[in-house]
């Protein structure tokens, strides 16, 4: 009887051997998975890169030095490896306060390459990561705006695997009283688009980038942080909203003071970035309207300094916001002031940019795309297309410093009045068509600046030149001067691609103006 129950012991010892083999094995397999997978085979995950890093990502080309960074045990020795076509020297630093950082050396356009920060054996690794330009894409609704949404989307979706090297990232929404180091939650991770990618995805961007591709023909990086229906206060920091007398306000979440700066760019500072891209202003149309001449040229100068800090000098403070959107159209037939005030004081009240105070900028005009029949509202135009064409030229001739380049509209140079008769010279050759009131003059019988509640009447377009336009204006009384001109100061001021002036080719809109004649403009008015 014992020997059978020794037989049986030594039976059941011998299973567990195996099964306890057969553990040990799948242990060592799934370790291994983990390792050729490149994620982080820290058990306890004490190594990790920041949010916002990722396999399929784009990191900043050379010249420019892309920054690295991420979390890991204090005091360790984190080392960075990058390696793929050409391997790179390692770079190695000291956690301090619980962050690693690593500003790499330059590295030219391309890859695919691998990025390895590694202590003590345990490594977390980057994964199909190209290096070119990066471009941030901000803003509310219309730069939220989905590709799924616009004019022939499913062309577009259709097209969007041919470009594997426009690698996409979406920031999540979230709010926070604080600035942020790192982002609270991403929305989109690094990926190679796809059509269902790019579908969900910002069209403005998306198409930004992919038009950029088959200018650059090296990877592009775009990088999604935008949240419709908010002000330029909520996306700007409290010092650049103390330039222009901007208190804290108590209104509904997302519009309140630096909340969207603190969680969804302040984490971004650190990233190396080529440029960004911005639209938005629609909200400021009845929110602090009159002080946007103001806030949005002291949030392009605040961003501008705060991402050339956090990236240690690396992004180019003049280039890193070059590119914007002037408002497009809402109501038609509407009277209200809103969306001409708001075009204006997106120029700081110059009527175009690059100018003195908005140095090294470009304005893409949008105002002639309206879209009366927009299933997502009027407000939210469906022609992304041309926005981004429009945009591409800016980023071509002021982002890139490319020759050659025709970017901007038309704008007037000169006034000549004789009575009613008014002749505007423009400083380039321009196509006009005959319009009876998107052209207006203030009628005044004093010597005063003209605002936005002073009395305009229509003024038609008599005649045109290579590079000049005669309009009149019938409804001035006798005793009254010509005492300012404007130019498609209205929210809706034409029909799609239908405006009076362009550009000679007719690619161009020119951009709606306010002109005053007193104080005197020797520059402009002549008698």
């Amino acid at each position: 009887m014992a020997v059978v129950d020794r037989g049986f012991q030594l039976v059941i010892n011998a299973g567990c051997l195996v099964v306890m083999a057969f553990i040990l094995c799948v242990v060592f397999i799934l370790l291994a998975s983990v390792h050729d997978s490149g994620s982080d085979v820290c058990v306890n995950g004490t190594l990790r890169f920041a949010s916002y890093y990722g396999d399929h990502m784009v990191l900043q080309k050379s010249p420019e030095r892309a920054v690295v960074w991420g979390y890991g045990p204090e005091g360790a020795q984190v080392t960075l490896f990058v390696t793929g076509p050409i391997n790179h020297k390692p770079s190695a630093v000291t956690v301090t306060k619980g962050i690693w950082r690593v500003t790499l050396d330059p590295v030219d356009a391309g890859g695919p390459y691998n990025v390895t920060a590694a202590f003590q054996g345990c490594t977390a690794t980057l994964t199909d990561v190209l290096f070119g330009d990066i471009w941030l894409c901000g803003g509310q609704s219309n730069m939220y705006f989905k590709t799924s949404q616009i004019f022939n989307a499913s062309e577009e979706l259709t097209l969007a695997a041919k470009y594997p090297h426009v690698r996409t990232f979406m920031a999540a929404l979230n709010l926070s009283e604080s600035e942020l180091t790192d982002l609270i939650k991403v929305e989109l991770p690094w990926s190679v688009p796809t059509a269902s990618v790019v579908a969900e995805f910002s069209a403005v961007c998306w198409l930004f980038g992919r038009y950029m591709y088959e200018k650059l023909k090296y990877p592009i990086g775009l990088v999604q942080s935008c949240w419709g229906g908010t002000p330029v206060e909520a996306w700007s920091s409290s010092r650049a909203l103390q330039r222009c007398g901007l208190e804290k306000y108590t209104d509904s979440p997302k519009v309140r003071n630096s909340v969207l700066w603190n969680a969804m760019i302040h984490p971004l500072l650190n990233m190396t970035i080529y440029g960004a891209i911005w639209y938005q202003g629609e909200q400021n149309a009845d929110y602090h309207q009159d002080k946007y001449n103001c806030s949005f040229p002291a949030m392009i100068d605040d961003w501008r300094m705060a991402f050339h800090q956090g990236s240690e000098g690396q992004t180019a403070p003049l280039r890193m916001f070059p590119l914007y959107v002037q408002l497009s159209t809402y109501k038609k037939y509407s009277t209200d002031d809103g969306f001409p005030n708001i075009r204006w004081h997106q120029t700081a009240d110059v009527g175009f940019v690059p100018n003195p105070r908005m140095k090294k900028t470009f304005m893409a005009v949008a105002l002639d795309l309206p879209d009366e029949t927009s299933p997502f509202g009027t407000i939210h135009p469906r022609d992304k297309q041309d926005v981004a064409y429009r945009l591409t030229l800016g980023a071509r001739a002021v982002a890139y410093n490319e020759e050659g380049v025709h970017f901007l509209g038309p704008f007037p140079i000169q006034i000549l009045v004789n009575n009613m008769d008014i002749s505007v010279t423009y400083d380039q050759a321009i196509s006009v068509t005959l319009s009876k009131d998107v052209f207006e003059v203030c009628c005044s019988d004093i010597k005063a600046v003209c605002g936005f509640k002073s009395r305009w009447v229509p003024a038609h377009i008599l005649q045109t030149g290579l590079t000049s336009i005669q309009v009149f204006a019938t409804l001035c009384q006798t005793s009254d001067e010509v005492a300012a001109l404007r130019y498609a100061w209205k929210d809706w001021p034409c029909d799609f691609k239908a405006c009076p002036v362009y550009s000679s080719s007719r690619v161009l809109p020119a951009p709606p103006f306010i002109i005053n004649r007193y104080p005197e403009k020797e520059d402009v008015w002549k008698s």
